[in-house]
């Protein structure tokens, strides 16, 4: 019995050996690391990530003996940023911090040397991962295209340069900026949108912000991506009358954007890339907080937690990250005011005696559809609108519904620029339109009263206005 037990312990033993020969070990304990805004995934040069603490370098592996046989070998990828990792960087639009709209470091002429300084810098190519301002932010799950063209600052700073250039245009004289100039709200205070040797169009200038919530593109949503509409334009005979072949020869006799187009695309500067810069630029153009986004922030605190803000000094002393949750909030409407009348407004609009959420809802004030309302449907040959893309009786007369944050900046109103001021629109709705056989079912008359529609104009004009980033009109290549 003896001898047994004596093989059992000695066994035992044996099995405890081999198992710390074998098996995995504690990790040994190291400084801890916080990177907080930096993703490393698969794309572009692992380099590329600010770590606090240099990684120490990768053993090379020992050749083999014999060389692999060429079916062994694994695929090298057909890219050098498919062998690479990407680093990601969460940035918060219109941010203070993050100006990402201000161009090229410098001042005077944009020079070659600057333009290799700001590529050779590897943050200017990180993918960017954007968060939104107060307001928008409540859209994040609508942010469109940077999952196909993703955001980066060298992108972003190209399109910003294309967006200004008149070169783009076939007597160098319109560019993206003008019919949608940052002065006007990034649209444009003609009726009609004004093209090459003054031709016009027949439809207003849409807006070209918070387009990072907007699919198609266009009145009649007729460019399916921002991508899309970004070089409509460049080809259309009465806007910037060139040719998309003709357009890119012009680019590419410049030296500043052929370095940045290499650096930007694998395939250079292409009528596509043009497209997914500009995008990327007009991705970037978001509108601030406006005076509602705060009001309402606060007002909804305030009916959350009624019964503990009945008493200040007791919530401070039982409850302090509550209180000065609470102080916060209401310094921050404090200093962004709202008049009585938009906040009385602001309730109008979102009640059913205006109804104006049947149409302008969500963090951006529209459900990206297209509506009749009886715009232009007296003339003779009213435009047709939605229907010449989808040849659906229900869409004849209908447009898209245009965002009334910052609406104030971007008169004259309607697809035909009709109307001149907010009086006059909110009149259009309160009389129900224009009659006529395909006009949408949620326009109705409206039993409105004076103080009712002036504060629907205040809400519009005050509450919903917010600011724009800072932006670089000039310093173009040369």
């Amino acid at each position: 019995m003896g001898r047994f037990i004596t093989i059992v312990v000695v066994l035992v033993a044996v099995a405890l050996l081999v198992n710390s020969f074998l098996g995995t070990p504690e990790p040994l304990p190291g400084p801890d690391i916080e990177v907080p805004d930096l993703v490393i995934e698969e794309g572009e040069p692992a380099e590329e990530a600010e770590a606090p603490v240099e990684a120490a370098p990768l053993a090379e592996a020992s050749s083999p003996a014999e060389p692999m046989p060429e079916e062994s070998k694994p695929e090298d990828p057909a890219t050098p940023q498919e062998r690479t990792l990407t680093v990601t960087e969460e940035v918060a639009l219109l941010s203070s911090d993050e100006q990402l709209l201000v161009g090229i470091p410098g001042e005077g002429d944009l020079t070659l040397e600057q333009i290799d300084a700001w590529l050779a810098d590897s943050k200017n190519h990180r993918e960017l991962k954007p968060t939104l301002p107060l307001g928008l932010a409540a859209g994040a799950g609508e942010i469109r295209g940077i999952d196909t063209n993703p955001l980066t600052r060298a992108k972003i700073e190209l399109g910003r340069q294309l967006y200004f250039d008149t070169r783009l245009s076939a007597d160098n004289t319109i560019s993206c900026a003008s019919c949608h100039a940052p002065e006007n709200g990034y649209a444009k205070n003609t009726q009609f949108g004004v093209g090459i040797e003054g031709q016009e169009g027949g439809r207003n200038s849409p807006v070209a912000y918070n387009r990072i919530l907007s699919g198609p593109q266009f009145w009649d949503g007729r460019a399916e991506s921002l991508e899309a509409q970004a070089v409509g334009p460049i080809a259309n005979p009465i806007e910037m009358g060139n040719t998309h072949e003709a357009c890119v020869e012009t680019l590419k006799g410049i030296e500043g954007y052929q370095k940045q187009f290499a650096a930007v695309f694998e395939d250079g500067v292409t009528i596509d890339n043009v497209g997914r810069a500009i995008a990327s630029f007009e991705r970037t153009i978001v509108t601030g907080p406006a005076p509602w986004d705060h009001h309402l922030q606060l007002t909804n605190f305030e009916k959350a937690y009624a019964d503990d803000i009945a008493d200040l000094d007791e919530l401070k002393e039982e409850d302090e990250e509550l209180y000065e949750e609470y102080m916060v909030l209401k310094q921050s409407s404090e200093a962004s005011p709202i008049s009585e009348s938009a906040a009385r407004g602001g309730e109008l609009f979102f009640n059913d005696k205006a109804g104006c959420t049947a149409c302008h809802v969500g963090a951006n004030f529209t459900d990206e559809k297209y509506h009749n309302l009886g715009v232009g449907m007296e003339s003779e040959e009213p435009d047709v609108g939605r229907f010449s893309e989808t040849d659906d009786a229900k869409d004849q007369g209908a447009f898209k519904t245009p965002t009334v944050r910052n609406i104030s900046m971007t008169a004259p109103y309607m697809h035909d620029g009709s109307q001149k001021t907010l009086e006059e629109v909110v009149e259009w709705y309160a009389k129900g339109g224009h009659p006529n056989e395909h006009l949408s079912k949620d326009i109705k008359k409206l039993e409105l009263s004076d103080q009712d529609k002036q504060d629907l104009v205040a809400f519009m004009a005050e509450g919903l206005l917010g600011d724009f980033p800072e932006v670089e009109t000039g310093r173009l290549p040369q």
